[in-house]
């Protein structure tokens, strides 16, 4: 058993559901203390949502170093009907070549690997020219209110300068390091409240629909192109999630309809302008409505250069493998990082079956999935070096 699948194996026998920790970073950092690192913990949240967070850092001896992240998130899902898993959630359990246990791909094999890639490097390089820093948070799979928003908050007011940042969000399809995000689209929901009469079903000119009056306007929000995408980015999409209207009974024309909607818009458009153009449709029908914005990240995209060039490099060396750049899926806590710094790129394994029930990683997946980390340190010490 290697060092990475021995330490993903401890981590996924903590039960450490959203937003309970349950000494994953306790774990983490009593591996990374000998190494150097100076481990902060800083707790965030009210007292029945407690999020732990994790800000270890290594400091070199060389002046104005650069300094490399390794982000990620302790907190898993739910596991879903216990009756329906193959074995025990959190009881890790090897089957056909695969590590089954909820986490297992989301994220703690890229957890692991993070840990054993920097023993491995600072073994062979001691007194490297990069400083290496881990943030984890409890608060990635809940509201993500109290987890690496917080750290990354802290960290601004702290003049803390961060240039390069790896999450271990699973972003591979088949293979670990076939795909990793350079970038992820924002999103933004709203929620439409569109104001009519209520009244009996067969008096409706007594009454005003508010079902009937938003038809209209929804033929047309469905087909407008809200913009073309771009290089890094496919068109922004509007979608409505829930509708709903009416009192249960059938013969009650309804007061109110509600409309949940989300944009996932791309770096063409910006919530100001996507808010204008709905808001338009809307007023354009005549709708007496009120509309409630929630802004949950912005886009985000690191284009190529050092530290995309870096993990291509260290991919296709390891594995053979072309990465795909791809900014698909949702979002991510790459998208407060974003905000404290300038090269930001997920990779970890394939995520075919995350959030499932019998959640798992291939074992033969793990161990790459190290040695990419390991080489990306690799590249960026040597570049630093030069």
């Amino acid at each position: 058993m290697t060092q990475t699948l021995f330490l993903t194996e401890q981590l996924l026998s903590l039960p450490s559901l959203t937003p309970a920790d349950h000494g994953c970073q306790d774990l983490i950092a009593s591996r990374l203390a000998p190494l150097g690192f100076v481990c902060e913990t800083l707790h965030s949240g009210p007292a029945d949502f407690r999020v732990t967070n994790l800000w270890a850092k290594r400091t070199s001896s060389v002046a104005g170093a650069k300094t490399l992240v390794f982000a990620g998130h302790t907190d898993v899902v739910p596991t879903g009907p216990l009756n329906e898993w193959l074995s025990p959630p959190f009881v890790p359990t090897h089957r056909d070549g695969k590590l089954f246990g909820r986490g297992a791909s989301d994220m703690k094999a890229s957890l692991a690997a993070f840990v054993v890639a920097t023993e491995a490097f600072l073994a062979s390089h001691p007194d490297p020219a990069l400083n290496i820093a881990f943030l984890l948070t409890s608060d990635e799979e809940g509201p993500a209110n109290d987890g690496t928003v917080i750290v990354c908050n802290t960290l601004a007011a702290r003049g803390e300068v961060l240039d390069y940042c790896i999450v271990g969000e699973p972003t591979s399809v088949e293979r670990t390091g076939d795909m990793i995000k350079n970038g992820r689209r924002g999103t933004m929901s709203g929620k439409l409240t569109v104001k009519g009469l209520q009244g009996h079903i067969a008096y409706p000119h007594l009454a005003k629909n508010p079902i009937h009056l938003f038809a209209p306007a929804l033929a047309d929000l469905v087909a407008i192109t809200w913009d073309q995408g771009n290089a890094f980015f496919p068109p922004t999409s509007w979608q409505v999630s829930n509708i709903h209207g009416g009192t249960g009974a059938s013969n009650v024309i309804p007061g109110n309809l509600v409309v949940d909607f989300n944009f996932r818009f791309c770096t063409e458009s910006t919530p100001e302008s996507l808010q204008q153009r709905l808001a338009a449709v809307l007023d354009a029908h005549q709708l007496d409505y009120t509309l409630a914005w929630t802004i949950g990240g912005l886009p985000f995209l690191t284009t190529p250069g050092t530290l995309v060039d870096a993990v291509c490099d260290a991919i296709r060396t390891e594995t053979g493998i072309e990465t795909q750049l791809s900014t698909t899926g949702g979002t991510s806590d790459g998208r407060f990082i974003a905000k404290v710094c300038p090269q930001v790129i997920e990779l970890g394994p394939p995520n075919a079956t995350i959030h499932q029930i019998n959640e798992y990683v291939t074992v033969a997946d793990i161990e790459p999935l190290k040695n990419i980390y390991q080489r990306v340190l690799e590249n960026l010490n040597r570049l630093a070096a030069a």
